[in-house]
């Protein structure tokens, strides 16, 4: 079976007689151990939540663009951006971390990648990182903080483009331990300012108490 692009710069192979999901990509090293396959990277759902919203396919439109402009929150060591970078590979990622160690990995990264701009900073102060960010088609959130949906709404005042998306990765334990995930889901959308919501999605089986907001502004 050929590959099956299901959204722009995102494959479907099959490999061993099961389906997996690939992005497409020059880059023949491998980032984090992932399997490569005559140019195209296998994307493993269990260890990126945007791939589990992709493979479930319930995205109300085309999550990236190959020349998109990108604002990734919570970009930790590049597993999920490598892949984000491969789909926009005309475009760009400034890709946001607060973790010293993981942004030593995720320069490595940049310095075989250039659409990925690395950014030392606290995605809580939309402000720090002014400087170097320009409007962006979509703001990618996954940062284990207990504001999550009011990071997401400053970022997005201040950087998403009228007409831009929001897809916002709810971690409902690191809102409230203590609080129901479905309780936690109602209130972050509560607190979603400013934002159209398109849709919710429950990322089980492959990620537990997590789920895909995805919102228009």
């Amino acid at each position: 079976m050929p590959p099956l692009e299901i959204s722009p710069g995102v494959f479907i192979l099959e490999v061993d007689g099961q389906k997996r999901l690939a992005t497409r990509s020059d880059d023949s090293v491998p980032v984090y151990g992932e399997r490569i396959l005559e140019g195209y990277r296998l994307w493993d759902p269990f260890r990126s939540k945007l791939a589990a919203l992709l493979l479930k396919g319930r995205s109300t439109r085309p999550v990236l663009a190959r020349d998109a402009r990108v604002l990734y929150l919570g970009a930790a060591t590049g597993t999920t951006v490598s892949h984000v970078s491969d789909i926009v590979r005309d475009g760009l990622v400034y890709a946001v971390e607060y973790s010293p160690r993981s942004m030593r990995d995720l320069v490595r990264l940049c310095e075989r990648r250039k659409n990925i701009v690395p950014i030392l900073a606290d995605a809580a102060r939309p402000e720090e990182y002014a400087f170097l960010v320009e409007p962006v088609d979509l703001v990618y959130q996954d940062v284990a903080q207990r504001s999550q949906a009011e990071i997401a709404s400053r970022n997005c005042a201040r950087y998403l483009k009228p007409g831009g998306d929001l897809i916002l990765m709810l971690k409902t334990r690191s809102v409230d331990v203590t609080a129901s995930p479905e309780a936690v889901l109602r209130a972050e959308t509560k607190n979603l300012q400013g934002l159209d919501l398109l849709q919710v999605m429950d990322l089980l089986p492959f990620h537990q108490d997590h789920f895909a907001m995805q919102a228009s502004l």
